[in-house]
């Protein structure tokens, strides 16, 4: 049904694009507004940057003959994208990072060959506007902005168009524009998921509670320190010296400077931690658990973990079965000591999107944007993200803001 309706509609669409009076414009209501080219050539591609294999910075090309999306589900919506946020992720994914599972997630039955995935686009966060709804969507109507974090087996942001579920994207905040809406989805995703889901943090038992964040200074850790502070939690991070100010801007109550020597003296002369969140890994995991206040449900979560390139180097069998046994036996191994090892992962969720843009327009939180770049500079965007050390998000403008009121 949902194929029969997109052949009515593209063929809606080339006959306006055929007609001298509405040849660029889509009419709603009366009023023209013009969202999109509405050419036969413009119907099926558009322009995107993409990446045809995986490598270094050079694998990503331009072109303006990207296939347009389509909606292949009843639940889904076509978004025209104004802005797009960078991760650490999308650096990551350029590279070849998570491929197997990536792969195995669209393609569950291993039906098509190996590079099905190319050309792929890249680009988790999303604000802009809907096109198009599926039959199923109620929730949503065409004009609505929108931001999503989208999930990495599905085609990104960086491009003119993006298809997603209905479930996954969340009306934007009023308060922000599409480009500073860009710079929060994903790592609110994935800061929910990880305080949320997997630490039992809410806002209504996280006040007076103490958290530790690793990692204070980049996204996720930008975000979280927002969220928690209102809720009311007592939050120490660690970062750099001359991010100190900038953490502490956005509510951070305890500083630890990692430049001036190891963290783990200075961080044990404090008073234990209910939670921490590691964005930083590696030998952290050695030291940090002992932070915690035993015997009282404390837990630590990292997001960094090692599932993805398990199964990159062992294949998915091995690498699910190594992933289970690592996790397996740090956690009974920390378990015995009173406190709780967890990993934590990024989840796409609207209806969490639907309450931190309440919080956003509330005033509790605030987007936090470190560079904006054009849609001719993706390269340039990712050569900074590749420099780490973020002090916020990096943002691509697609295209330009207009009321579509």
């Amino acid at each position: 049904m949902s194929y029969v309706r997109h052949l009515m509609y593209s063929r809606w669409l080339f006959h306006c694009s055929t007609s001298p009076s509405v040849n660029t414009s889509v009419c709603w209501h009366g009023r023209q507004k013009r969202l999109f080219s509405t050419t036969k050539r413009r119907m099926t591609i558009m322009p995107a940057w993409v990446i045809d294999k995986y490598g270094g910075n050079d694998v990503l090309r331009f072109t303006k003959n990207a296939s347009f999306p389509v909606i292949t589900y009843p639940n889904e919506v076509i978004i025209k994208v104004n802005a797009a946020g960078l991760n650490p992720i999308d650096v990551g994914m350029r590279g070849g990072y998570g491929a197997s599972s990536l792969s195995m997630k669209r393609d569950p039955l291993n039906l098509k060959q190996n590079g099905m995935e190319f050309p792929l686009i890249l680009g988790r966060d999303v604000s802009g506007v809907i096109m198009e709804c599926g039959l199923d969507v109620k929730y949503f109507t065409e004009r609505d902005e929108v931001w999503a974090a989208i999930p990495p087996w599905k085609q990104g942001s960086l491009a003119e168009f993006v298809v997603l579920s209905a479930n996954e994207i969340s009306r934007k905040p009023k308060l922000l524009s599409h480009r500073e809406a860009a710079a929060i989805p994903y790592v609110a995703a994935t800061s929910w998921s990880a305080l949320v889901n997997t630490g039992g943090l809410s806002k209504d038992n996280c006040a007076k509670k103490r958290i530790l964040i690793l990692g204070g200074s980049g996204g996720v850790g930008t975000f979280a320190i927002q969220m928690l502070k209102a809720w009311g939690a007592h939050v120490t991070v660690t970062c750099s010296q001359n991010a100190e100010r900038f953490v502490r801007d956005l509510g951070a109550d305890h500083v630890v400077d990692y430049t001036s020597g190891p963290v783990e003296k200075p961080l044990g002369e404090l008073e234990k931690f209910d939670l921490i969140l590691d964005n930083v890994g590696g030998e952290t995991e050695r030291w940090a658990l002992t932070l915690l206040k035993p015997w009282s449900g404390a837990k630590y979560v990292t997001l960094v973990t090692p599932f993805l390139q398990n199964t990159d180097l062992l294949g998915i069998a091995d690498g699910m079965m190594q992933t289970a046994a690592t996790v397996a036996t740090k956690a009974l191994k920390h378990l015995v000591k009173g406190v709780h090892y967890r990993w934590g992962f990024f989840a796409p969720s609207g209806p969490a999107l639907d309450e931190i843009s309440e919080m956003v327009d509330a005033g509790q939180i605030r987007a936090v944007v470190e560079e904006t770049f054009r849609f001719s500079q993706v390269p340039h965007a990712f050569e900074k993200m590749e420099k780490g050390h973020a002090r916020g998000k990096t943002v691509v403008q697609i295209s330009e803001e207009h009321d579509y009121s």
